[in-house]
């Protein structure tokens, strides 16, 4: 239970299912806890007020350590690297489905739950029963695509109540309860940073090593900070916005955007308009790959997500290896980044992916 409003409805929803529920609250971050942009006092305290109120008991697990260790130690190097990884993706695999289900068991819990929108659906009989991972019924709100490195014995033994419902749904029942965090806002924020400059974060961790700016054609426009501190596709903060772009046929300027890293010469490549060559990408190589099922999926035609909120994408799946794989598409994709998830799914069951490079 993480203090918000998904979390509590979902608490709320299993012990009406005939659950014997106890709420769990993780703090997996601790390094500036007093800053203004952790909000874990106020984060337990809406937990504590909800578990009070539906009538369930609650313990506040520390996993700070754990998440050093197992996230943000990647994190790190997946920046230095110059790639820009998806820390929520590892969060799930590692701590809230590894590091929190231990703990569940040992307690001697059957399930643990979260407030995530996803389904889990058990398919076949005797020895050939397995789990699948399925998009959440809200397709707004579905969290698959984070979800997609759990396997089998975390899907046995984790139930998702909110994957059936609406999140207009989840807000009614919190309101109808008279929840404290009815109408709390959702956090949107990496899982440990929240919502802070995400730059003056990283920048604590990781030197600054300022480096050109230039164009397609090698005119420097501008300087970096770091080419950590940048994620394809980038528009703003690129700190060039008095620097004109082409001209459009309507006489305007186009918006200025980041496309390339070149590491060796610490030179950040940056094109005007949206629709750039350098911006689209027809394959991706993944490599890292993770698999639902335990075992890759045959090589084909399937969808794919290469960032969340993305619209899934018809794809051909080839060069399987054990944990590698190629993607390409039908249609060119925008801003394709190293580091971050390539997630396979055929129709509305989530297969698997692994790290773009």
């Amino acid at each position: 239970m993480s203090g918000g409003v998904d979390s509590s409805v979902a608490a709320w929803m299993l012990k009406q299912q005939g659950y014997d529920v106890l709420g769990l609250f993780m703090k997996n971050w601790e390094d500036d806890d007093d800053s203004e942009y952790c909000s874990t006092r106020q984060d337990l305290l809406d937990a504590v007020s909800v578990a009070d109120l539906i009538g369930i008991d609650l313990e506040a697990v520390n996993f700070a350590d754990e998440y050093k260790e197992r996230v943000f130690a990647d994190f790190l190097r997946e920046y230095s690297a110059g790639r820009t990884p998806n820390p929520d993706v590892l969060c799930n695999a590692e701590i809230k489905f590894k590091a929190f289900l231990d703990h569940a068991m040992t307690l001697g819990a059957d399930f643990i739950a979260t407030g995530h929108y996803a389904r889990v659906r058990k398919v076949g009989e005797g020895g050939d029963t397995h789990y699948q991972l399925l998009k959440a019924v809200d397709a707004t709100k579905d969290q698959s695509y984070f979800l997609h490195r759990l396997v089998q014995h975390q899907l046995e033994q984790t139930l998702f109540p909110l994957g059936e419902i609406t999140k207009h749904k989840v807000r009614d029942i919190a309101r109808t309860l008279d929840l404290p965090n009815a109408t709390k806002k959702d956090s949107t924020g990496i899982c440990f940073i929240g919502e802070r400059p995400f730059r003056e974060f990283l920048n604590r961790y990781l030197p600054t090593q300022p480096g050109p700016i230039k164009t397609p054609e090698g005119q420097v426009i501008g300087k970096h900070h770091g080419l950590a501190f940048y994620t394809l596709g980038q528009r703003k903060g690129l700190g060039i916005g008095g620097v004109k772009g082409y001209q459009q046929p309507d006489g305007t300027a186009q918006a200025w955007y980041s496309a390339r890293k070149d590491l060796p010469n610490n030179t950040l490549y940056v094109v005007p308009g949206h629709d750039h060559p350098w911006l689209l990408s027809d394959a991706l190589q993944a490599q890292d790959a993770s698999w639902v099922r335990g075992v890759a999926p045959e090589p084909g035609r399937y969808s794919a997500k290469t960032r969340y909120r993305q619209a899934d994408a018809p794809c051909v799946l080839a060069n399987v290896q054990e944990q590698a794989f190629t993607l390409t598409f039908s249609e060119p994709q925008w801003a394709v980044t190293p580091g971050q998830s390539a997630v396979l799914y055929d129709g509305d069951v989530c297969l698997g992916g692994g790290i773009i490079v």
